[in-house]
């Protein structure tokens, strides 16, 4: 297996500071980009590298058990050994699995939750805390799943418990999502995956179903209220549908569609009380089963209108 060495990877000096480790890496991850590089292949296995050295630097830990084992024997960068020599597994065939693709096996080899398989048959990770004289071990992460949920204004503004079916792994799961109030469209929710049998914590993106009559800008909610005709002319008096019940406000004489009428303090309340406004947007409709007598009063008024003139 092929030796790393992470500090000349980064061109830095093993007695390097982390803010000099991390300058260092910000640097050359920038000059290697895949996005400031495409087509060079070179410099996006040189971008991976460099990704993979900081990993270990960058990190205490890490850092603690590769300086161990590099202070112990005199390896150079590229040079090959038989891991098998130095405490790694048996001897001989093995094939590493990584945990992440973007990892060498000699990463792997280290921090990966997995050993090799010898002619078929597994064997358990490497425990460098023993190999070290420590007890500590490198910690495996859990791996975490990703969904969405989708609520009304009214579920987020009051809070709610949803149940929802996800497939994890090939099976279905039954969870049951606490939604705070005054959660907002975008925000995720983590839930631990470990009291519903998941290995793992699920995040959840909080999605805002909107419908024709209501949508929310920020913290202000934009209710769409009908007027008949007369109404929008000699003004009336409405019963407005709130998240917090029913209100009801005058309509000034002579209001046109898309005429908005603010109502302070009626909208949205975040998490720390934030509260927005509700905005009553006007939108003028004609009336349903019209008479006979109501057609020959809309053409007099056609008529005598200075508007036509």
């Amino acid at each position: 297996m092929e030796y790393k060495d992470y500090y000349k990877i980064l061109g830095v000096d093993k007695n390097a500071s982390q803010d000099e480790i991390k300058k260092s890496f910000r640097s050359l991850a920038k000059k290697y980009h895949p996005d400031l590089n495409p087509n060079d292949n070179k410099a996006q296995e040189k971008f991976k590298e460099i990704n993979e050295a900081y990993e270990v630097l960058g990190d205490e830990e890490k850092k603690r058990m590769y300086d161990q084992f590099g202070s112990g024997y005199n390896f150079s960068n590229g040079q090959n050994f038989d891991p098998s020599q130095y405490g790694f597994g048996g001897s001989g065939g093995y094939t590493y699995t990584t945990t992440d693709g973007d990892f060498s096996d000699f990463f792997n080899m280290f921090f990966g939750g997995m050993g090799g398989n010898q002619r078929g048959g597994s064997q358990r990770g490497f425990d460098l805390g023993n190999l070290f004289g420590s007890r500590k071990a490198t910690k495996k992460q859990s791996p975490s799943y990703e969904s969405e949920l989708n609520i009304t204004i009214e579920e987020g503004y009051n809070g709610i418990q949803k149940d929802i079916n996800l497939n994890v792994g090939g099976e279905n799961k039954n969870i049951s999502v606490k939604v705070p109030k005054g959660i907002l469209p975008g925000k995720k929710l983590k839930v631990k995956g470990e009291k519903w049998g998941i290995n793992g914590d699920i995040l959840f993106k909080i999605n805002f179903i909107e419908d024709e009559r209501n949508k929310l800008e920020g913290l202000d909610i934009i209710s769409k209220v009908d007027l008949l005709p007369w109404e929008a002319v000699l003004g009336e008096k409405v019963v407005v549908n709130t998240i917090d019940g029913k209100i009801k406000i005058d309509v000034p004489k002579l209001i046109s569609s898309g005429k908005k009428i603010r109502i302070p303090k009626k909208g949205y309340k975040d998490m720390q009380d934030n509260r927005g406004d509700l905005y009553v947007e006007i939108n003028i409709v004609s009336p349903n089963n019209i008479t006979e007598e109501e057609i020959k009063l809309y053409e007099k008024l056609k008529n005598i209108s200075k508007d036509n003139k």
